[in-house]
């Protein structure tokens, strides 16, 4: 299955349709409980501040063309987790600078089949970017190889398609889309020839209206005459017109996918090395691990932020009562993006990621940002202890499976 992300201006309405803040009759709503919901900062409060920041870093105001929220939606498979976006968004952000502040994943989207009758599932995720420079305080440029990038990314981090055997599968589509579209521009070549010909030889007399007089002498009808030089002149040139532009456009596409498959191969190249360092190579095994523990890490904290603020009187709850939140925040998140307890195990053996990972519960985002470091401190005494509460005490905690 393949997956493909193209980011477009963010619509007014992206929110109400992405949060499923209203019905849609599009949308199955037996489905809508599986649908995923992840958001950083709402559209409207983004855009103020980006417009802020535009202003105190260049001095000028953000142009009014400016698109400084654009929206993708991403192709996945029934099986993509929040995880994986959340590495997507991570990847786009560290390569392309583009900052992702809210995700939703539909499945309950799709359509039935016209003569089966069976429900054909339509499963995407919406990504809400920030497109500001943060260097400039413009709007980010990109390039058709960003673009290509993208996919690069998405494939990648959704797995689909990706590795030695995804990227062949990929080759061997392009190359036959190369094939079929150089087939396309013979028969287009050949159709615009005749043409060509067909005007060529074209017998004038075939336009040439002719009546007879009163005598019975054959006299030229003028204004017939011109009129059906004038249609077929006009007929033909519309064809050819549209025959060159046929033609220009199937050259500039197998150009661009003959450029896309010399990428292809040489990423072929690259995952067999990297697997074959995988296997050989204890320090490249290594730093792979602390990119996925980094983004086990990563998709934790967001969790945790997200969950936080559902949580009522979070200023009120003891170390015990904060505790139990954080086993629950574990069991949900490890659920939802198919990570092993065994990761999460991995991120609390450090103390001082421990440590942080509990202050980032406590500290409840509705107050004032100075009692923090009050809140971190306090919390520094009694976290210590979660990994083996985590670990040695699994039979207390129903659903959390090793």
């Amino acid at each position: 299955m393949k997956t493909s992300i193209n980011f477009k201006v963010a619509k007014s309405d992206s929110e109400i349709h992405n949060f499923r803040k209203k019905s849609f009759d599009y949308i199955r709503k037996d489905l809508t409980h599986k649908n995923e919901y992840w958001m950083e900062q709402k559209i409207a409060d983004r855009v103020q501040k980006i417009e802020s920041y535009c202003k105190e870093n260049s001095g000028r105001k953000l142009q009014k063309n400016a698109m400084p929220v654009r929206e993708a939606v991403v192709v996945i498979k029934e099986n993509t987790t929040m995880q994986d976006l959340h590495n997507l968004s991570k990847r786009l952000e560290e390569e392309l600078k583009i900052r992702i502040f809210q995700i939703a994943i539909h499945k309950d989207e799709g359509h039935y089949d016209k003569d089966t009758k069976e429900w054909k599932p339509n499963y995407h995720a919406h990504l809400v970017a920030d497109w500001q420079d943060l260097e400039t305080g413009k709007t980010l440029k990109h390039q058709s190889f960003h673009y290509s990038k993208m996919q690069d990314l998405a494939a990648e981090c959704l797995e689909m398609e990706r590795g030695v055997s995804g990227s062949l599968a990929r080759l061997e589509a392009v190359e036959f889309k190369i094939k079929k579209r150089e087939e396309d521009l013979k028969i287009l070549e050949e159709r615009y020839r005749q043409m060509q010909q067909e005007m060529e030889s074209k017998n004038s007399e075939e336009f040439i209206v002719k009546e007879s007089d009163f005598l019975g002498f054959q006299k030229i009808k003028t204004d017939k005459t011109i009129e059906n030089y004038e249609k077929a002149f006009k007929t033909n040139n519309i064809q050819l017109l549209k025959n060159k532009t046929e033609l220009e456009s199937k050259e500039k596409h197998i150009a661009e996918l003959k450029t896309k498959i010399e990428s292809l191969k040489k990423e072929v190249l690259f995952f067999k090395s990297k697997n074959s360092a995988l296997l050989t190579n204890e320090t490249v095994f290594a730093v792979e691990k602390k990119k996925y523990m980094d983004s086990v890490e990563n998709t934790l904290k967001k969790a945790i932020l997200q969950e936080s603020i559902k949580i009522p009187n979070l200023q009120n709850l003891n170390d015990t009562e904060l505790k139990d939140k954080m086993i629950e925040i574990i069991e949900k998140t490890s659920k939802e993006n198919n990570i092993p307890v065994s990761a999460f195990e991995e991120v609390f053996r450090i103390s001082e990621k421990q440590i942080n990972l509990f202050s980032l519960l406590r500290f409840d985002h509705r107050e004032n940002k100075a009692s923090e470091q009050n809140k971190v401190n306090s919390t520094k005494d009694n976290s210590l202890n979660i990994e083996s509460q985590i670990m040695k005490e699994p039979e207390e905690r129903k659903g959390f499976k090793r």
